[in-house]
C-alpha cells in the first residue's frame, strides 16, 4: 500500500474539513434570525403569537418573516430530525382543505427545520432560506 506523503495528506484533511461535513447539531430560531434580516427578509419575527401555533410550541422555537418578494415564511425548529414528519403532519392537518393538495410545493424541510411559505417560493427565495439555517 502506498502512503501519501505529510504534505499532500495534510492537504486532503484541510480540504475535507473545508467541505463542512455534517453537523447533527440543531437549527434554531435564534442561529437563523439575523441572516435572514441580513439577506432582505423583513418583519423578522420570533414572536409566539405572530409565528403561529404549530411553530410557536415548537422546542427550539418558530420564526417567521417576509422574503424580498413578499412571500411569507414560517418555520418551525423541532428538536430533532426525527421530529420533522409530525410537524409536517400537523401543518398539512391544519391547512385548509383547498391547500392540502399543495403542501409539497411550500413546505420542505432540513434537517430539524420544518419551513412553510405562503406561495411556492422561487429558488433564490429557497436557496437563501435554507442558507440562513443555523444554530
Amino acid at each position: 500500500m502506498r502512503r501519501l506523503p505529510p504534505l499532500a495528506a495534510l492537504t486532503v484533511v484541510v480540504v475535507l474539513a473545508g467541505c463542512g461535513g455534517s453537523s447533527n447539531t440543531p437549527y434554531s430560531a435564534a442561529g437563523t434570525k439575523a441572516c435572514l434580516v441580513k439577506n432582505g427578509f423583513t418583519g423578522v419575527t420570533t414572536e409566539a403569537k405572530k409565528v403561529g401555533f404549530i411553530a410557536a410550541f415548537a422546542a427550539n422555537g418558530g420564526l417567521q418573516a417576509r422574503s424580498p418578494k413578499g412571500n411569507v415564511l414560517t418555520i418551525t425548529f423541532t428538536d430533532s430530525a426525527d421530529s420533522v414528519p409530525g410537524i409536517e403532519k400537523a401543518y398539512r392537518r391544519a391547512a385548509p382543505a383547498r391547500l392540502r393538495p399543495h403542501m409539497n410545493d411550500i413546505m420542505g424541510s432540513q434537517r430539524n427545520a420544518v419551513l412553510v411559505w405562503t406561495v411556492s417560493p422561487s429558488q433564490t427565495e429557497l436557496t437563501t432560506a435554507e442558507n440562513c439555517l443555523g444554530s
